[in-house]
């Protein structure tokens, strides 16, 4: 068997590359099973000698004197509410509207796109100055609905299922209206099996933003009953930054839900990416 030398050179830098991604995060569930005070010696070291979980005992289990007051397992809830709200209703209102854009003709729908597009380009810390005052004129400050506001039907989503939706054929499309099928019946039964990986890409995608934002709901939420799990591991840290081993098990806990989300749909991800990114 001949090897291929280039073939060779090429596996061994896509190796490497897994390697210098992976090591953070090994590194970040070494440290969470280490003794506290021990990633604090110098050189800091790379596997725990004795493993221990407590760190997690302290960050989730209530107990005196413990981490209680910060109210992480409620938090870790609050987070996988609202992060499976915001992924249903975003797919609820984003997967329409693209199809709408891409296929109906309907007035103002180049002036629309033209909006979202202009709309696309402006950070989004610059409107939640106005959507705070406009939440707290109509009373939903410190209320879910309030975090679920910014998330409901996200521009990108919208312009991320046009683009999918414009690789179908029309014809196909034109073929199903000739046979009697209302609009409805076609956008359920001919064009959602198609956009299968792409629908699943977006709901990963809502998921991991809403999972993971700080920022909104820092500003958004005002009591610690209704932290979400970034805002509660930052409260922790305040008081506890220089406990790395416990800082560690708190990424831990945050990072591993959406890993292994993304590792279970990983499929629909690369297929949804390429389909939502390329007009056939």
């Amino acid at each position: 068997m001949v090897v291929n030398a280039g073939s060779l050179v090429r596996t061994a830098l896509v190796a490497l590359l897994a390697l210098v991604a992976v090591l953070p995060l090994l590194w970040m569930v070494n440290v969470s099973l280490m003794a506290p005070g021990t990633a604090a010696t110098f050189p800091p070291p790379f596997w725990p000698a004795h493993p221990t979980l407590a760190n997690y005992r302290e960050l989730l289990l209530p107990h005196p004197g413990g981490l209680t007051s910060y109210h992480i397992l409620p938090a870790l809830g609050n987070s996988v509410v609202l992060a499976s709200l915001t992924t249903m209703l975003s797919l609820l209102l984003c997967v329409p509207a693209g199809y709408a854009f891409a296929k109906l003709h309907f007035w103002g729908r180049a002036r629309m796109l033209q909006a979202l597009l202009a709309l696309a380009v402006v950070p989004a810390q610059v409107a939640m100055l106005p959507l705070f005052l406009m939440l707290k004129s109509v009373g939903l400050v410190n209320t879910y609905a309030g975090v679920l506001a910014p998330w409901l039907a996200g521009v990108y989503g919208v312009l991320f299922i046009r683009q999918a939706t414009l690789a179908i054929p029309d014809e196909m499309l034109d073929a199903a209206r000739i046979d009697g099928a209302s609009e409805a019946r076609i956008f359920l039964s001919v064009v959602l099996p198609l956009l299968r990986p792409v629908v699943v890409t977006l709901a990963l995608f809502a998921f991991l933003a809403s999972w993971s934002d700080f920022l909104w709901p820092l500003i958004a939420i005002t009591d610690q009953q209704h932290y979400t799990l970034p805002v509660a591991l930052a409260a922790i840290s305040r008081e506890h930054g220089g406990d790395t081993e416990l800082m560690m098990a708190g990424a831990v806990v945050t990072t591993l839900p959406v890993l292994l989300l993304f590792l279970a749909l990983q499929r629909y991800y690369f297929t949804g990416i390429l389909g939502g990114s390329i007009k056939g």
